[in-house]
C-alpha cells in the first residue's frame, strides 16, 4: 500500500523563513508547496503562514497578492491554518510594531512590544507548558483573546505562546526549531486538522 504524503502549502511572503519550515515539514514525511497564489492557497488542504520581519511588510506582502482575504476565509470556513510567529501577530488587530497597519483581525486583540525592562527579541528556548520551544520575537500577545485556547509563556511577564481555534493553530515560536517538541506540535495539527475536513 501507497502512502500519500499530507501535503503542505506554505504562503510565501517574501519575509518569512520558508527553508526551515518547509525542511522540518519534509523530516514528517510531506510533500511541500511554497507559492504565492492565492486560488492555490484557497484550496490547499494544509496551509502555513510563517513569518520573519515586520509586521508592516507581512501585511503588504499579503495584500499584494490577494492572500489576505483568502487567510480570512481559511479561518472563518475552519480550514486549516498553521500561523509562525509573526504569522501569529498578522493574524490580530494591529501591532506596536506598525501603527498604521491593519492585522487581518482574526485574533480579537493587538500586538505589543515586549518592556523595556527585558531583552528584547527574546531569542532562544523558554518553557510551554509541558516541554521547551524556540522563540525569536520583540513583540507579543499579553493574553488569551475570548474565542481561543492557549497556553503562556513567561519572559517580563506572562505572553502568548500559541493559540487554537478549530483547525487554526498560531505559534509565537517556531516550532520547526524546536526539536522533537516542535515536530510533535505539527504532527498533532496534522493529525487533527485532518479528522476534521475528513469529517
Amino acid at each position: 500500500m501507497t502512502v500519500t504524503p499530507d501535503p503542505i502549502t506554505i504562503i510565501d511572503t517574501g519575509v518569512a523563513n520558508t527553508a526551515s519550515v518547509s525542511s522540518c515539514f519534509k523530516r514528517l514525511g510531506c510533500s511541500v508547496t511554497l507559492t504565492h497564489d492565492a486560488e492555490l492557497v484557497r484550496d490547499a488542504p494544509l496551509v502555513v503562514l510563517p513569518g520573519v520581519g515586520s509586521f508592516g511588510a507581512g501585511m503588504r506582502a499579503l495584500r499584494s497578492h490577494g492572500l489576505d482575504e483568502v487567510v480570512i476565509e481559511r479561518v472563518q470556513q475552519n480550514n486549516p491554518l498553521l500561523g509562525i510567529c509573526l504569522g501569529l501577530q498578522l493574524l490580530c488587530l494591529s501591532s506596536e510594531e506598525s501603527p498604521r497597519t491593519m492585522g487581518l483581525g482574526l485574533i480579537n486583540t493587538d500586538v505589543t512590544r515586549f518592556p523595556s525592562k527585558v531583552r528584547t527579541p527574546q531569542h532562544g528556548w523558554n518553557r510551554v507548558d509541558d516541554g521547551y520551544a524556540y522563540f525569536s520575537n520583540t513583540y507579543r500577545i499579553e493574553s488569551i483573546p475570548q474565542g481561543w485556547s492557549g497556553k503562556l509563556s513567561e519572559h517580563g511577564g506572562p505572553f502568548v505562546a500559541y493559540l487554537r481555534s478549530g483547525t487554526t493553530l498560531a505559534c509565537q515560536f517556531h516550532p520547526e526549531l524546536s526539536g522533537a517538541w516542535g515536530a510533535n506540535i505539527l504532527k498533532r495539527w496534522i493529525e487533527s486538522s485532518k479528522e476534521v475536513t475528513q469529517c
